[in-house]
């Protein structure tokens, strides 16, 4: 009864942990942002910043998901074969060893070939804000905040925006992120600064 009690211990602290993790949100990954390559940046010069993104994702094999997994199996596999008089102590660990194994193989193989495929760490260059087009969807009053929503990374967003040089810009007015401070867009008329170009 003593290895019967073990097994069933292991099943049900891996269940339990298995359904925490679903139901309190510890079971999401966070492996970096998935965003799909998009358009919506002029040619503009970004801030150069030193180290590259990485192509993995950071994912270790022995983790929360895989340990449950493993507790899971483990449990459950000894449990049923201890129910069965015909099969000895060592024989029944070894078997829900290696099914505990198994199972916390094929776990981390589905997270890493299946959910983790299209992952990776963004590059501050990617998010990067300046040089963003963008159209009003809050009238830009002087002194006031506004809205503007653009594309960035496959997404549509919106952030707060002001006038740069406090000059009020209208609805559906085409603007240029020139400066992001503390969560606010400065921005600039699109065909002011396209104007401005074409005269140098």
């Amino acid at each position: 009864m003593i290895w019967e009690s073990f097994y069933l211990i292991c099943f049900a602290v891996g269940l339990v942990l298995t359904a925490l993790s679903v139901f309190t949100g510890g079971g999401r990954l966070h492996a970096g942002h998935l965003h799909l390559a998009g358009h919506g940046h002029v040619a503009a010069p970004h801030h150069a910043h030193g180290g590259a993104a990485g192509s993995g994702h950071g994912f270790s094999r022995v983790n929360g998901f895989t340990v449950t997994a493993f507790l899971c199996w483990f449990g459950g596999v000894g449990y049923l074969l201890r129910t069965h008089e015909s099969f000895v102590a060592s024989l029944v660990l070894l078997v829900a060893t290696i099914s505990g194994l198994a199972g916390a193989f094929l776990i981390s193989w589905f997270l890493t070939s299946v959910l983790l495929t299209h992952e990776r760490i963004l590059t501050a260059e990617e998010t990067e804000m300046v040089g963003v087009v963008g159209r009003v969807t809050g009238p830009l009053r002087p002194g006031a905040t506004g809205e503007i929503l653009f594309s960035q990374l496959g997404t549509r967003r919106s952030a707060p925006a002001r006038s740069e040089d406090g000059t009020p810009i209208e609805r559906d007015i085409e603007v240029v992120v020139m400066r992001y401070e503390r969560g606010v867009a400065y921005v600039r008329r699109w065909d002011e600064l396209t104007r401005d170009h074409t005269e140098v």
